[in-house]
């Protein structure tokens, strides 16, 4: 018998008092039971709405058919055919806006909880299955890829699986890219990151950290090495300020280099040699999701208050619902309609470093009201006069977005650009380098982790139709 209960099984949590002080996992995934029931939900639509939601196409109803019957490994294997990355996506995909928002049980009620299911499958096989991975057939060729984020590691997994030989190139000493550096312990626990890199490891995929492509080695010349492809998946790391007074103040960080200090370099820890912060009061400038991160990430390294300003209202908030509401009760204190104007800082005598350099002790903002729609249909903020103030603040951290890195474009002959330094590239990742493909943040700029897969399993097909010929 179909469940047709209007509401999804609850995801059990840590409750907000406990998790807001640790960095263990917030959400503690379903029980066996839960799934089966949750299972009971999806009605095996004829259509499959789901999976046109869906950028890399995972076989919705099959899978979930399968949890139906109990058969959780096979569940897995129809996940694994077009995901490299199932327990990531069960944890960080907005399946909200993207595959729940055209299921059909969502008209009247709540979606199927897709994500949740694909993270119960994947977890259970991560923790039961000792299935030994078959090697594919080599067939020759080589393809190098810059960048272990989920854009790399997707084409890598999908070009690993037809015979090819494929290395990936890491500028950071652990693979993983954003989903480790840029995605906090409380929301994927990296040990899940490194289970998935080992499963494309056993697959024969090669890994090479410490490599700054554009520096330690050039694109042209991994091509000399004998490459016949190279994937460009190296994400967007240059973040984006506001150009207001204050921004070079002890004490102001973006949230690039907060949350990587944090999640790789371990700053939260006592005897850390990068440490971020020491309580006080923080603010974070932003809305997105990487702003819930920062501002979840100050509260748990001990911040007394922390504030997220956002120049919009809730109605436009871009950070997924999940997160948003997380946030609020673990006590973060949401200043939306206010923009920064100004970071405020004093000198401290004692010191000696740079000190013509203040330290951060306050931000300077100014309310804000919504007026006519923009070019993409939001309504502009517009500063309402004569209302600035200033908030007591220790740390200020930018989460307004980011842009990709120009070493490889600035290294690259013949690499065209948009004018936001995104690589462009045709429908199939190809770049207006021959045998060069793109996909990912480093084309789009800072985009979700699905979107950034999808773009990689299109380039890995694009790549082994040319190399195949």
């Amino acid at each position: 018998m179909p469940n047709m209960s209007l509401k999804k099984n609850e995801m059990p949590v840590q409750e907000p008092e406990v998790r807001a002080r640790n960095f263990s996992e917030v959400a503690l995934g379903y029980s066996e039971e839960a799934a089966l029931d949750e299972a009971q939900r999806c009605l095996n639509c004829r259509n499959m709405p789901c999976v046109s939601g869906c950028p890399v196409n995972i076989r919705i109803p099959e899978f979930i058919g399968k949890v139906r019957e109990g058969e959780f490994e096979e569940a897995y294997r129809i996940i694994q055919k077009t995901s490299s990355l199932p327990a990531v996506c069960g944890r960080v995909c907005p399946q909200e806006t993207q595959c729940e928002s055209k299921c059909v049980r969502g008209i009247k009620g709540e979606p199927v909880g897709i994500g949740r299911l694909e993270r119960f499958v994947a977890d259970r096989h991560n923790e039961y299955s000792d299935e030994k991975v078959i090697l594919p057939e080599p067939n020759g060729h080589r393809v190098a890829i810059v960048g272990s984020g989920p854009s790399g590691l997707t084409c890598a997994g999908d070009l690993a699986k037809k015979g090819y030989s494929v290395t990936v190139f890491e500028a950071l000493h652990t693979a993983g890219g954003v989903l480790v550096y840029g995605i906090p312990e409380f929301r994927l626990p990296k040990r899940i990151v490194a289970r998935e890199v080992e499963t494309l490891k056993s697959l024969g995929v090669e890994i090479e950290t410490n490599v700054v492509v554009g520096k330690t080695v050039t694109i042209d010349e991994l091509f000399e090495e004998g490459y016949e492809a190279v994937f460009v998946g190296s994400g967007a790391g240059l973040p984006n300020f506001m150009g207001i007074p204050g921004e070079s103040l002890k004490g102001v960080y973006s949230a690039n280099e907060f949350l990587t200090r944090s999640n790789l370099m371990k700053a939260y820890r006592n005897d850390s040699p990068t440490p971020i912060m020491k309580g006080g009061c923080v603010a974070v400038v932003g809305g997105g999701n990487v702003a819930m991160d920062a501002a979840r990430t100050a509260l748990r390294l001990g911040a007394e208050n922390v504030y997220i300003i956002y120049r919009r209202s809730m109605e436009e908030l871009p950070a997924r619902r999940e997160e948003v509401e997380h946030a609020m009760e673990e006590g973060i204190e949401f200043m939306l309609l206010n923009n920064p104007v100004e970071i405020l800082g004093y000198e401290d005598p004692a010191d000696p470093r740079h000190p013509a350099n203040g330290f951060v002790n306050g931000i300077r903002c100014i309310k804000m009201k919504l007026g006519e729609p923009d070019a993409n249909g939001r309504r502009r903020p517009v500063p309402i006069e004569g209302s600035e103030f200033e908030l007591h603040v220790d740390t200020v951290v930018m989460a307004i977005g980011t842009s990709p890195n120009p070493l490889i474009k600035d290294t690259t002959k013949g690499l065209e650009v948009n004018r936001w330094g995104g690589i462009i590239v045709n429908e199939d990742g190809l770049t207006s380098r021959e045998n060069v493909y793109a996909g990912g943040d480093a084309v789009t700029g800072a985009a979700t982790v699905i979107s950034a897969m999808g773009a990689g399993k299109t380039a890995a097909k694009a790549i082994d139709e040319a190399l195949s010929k």
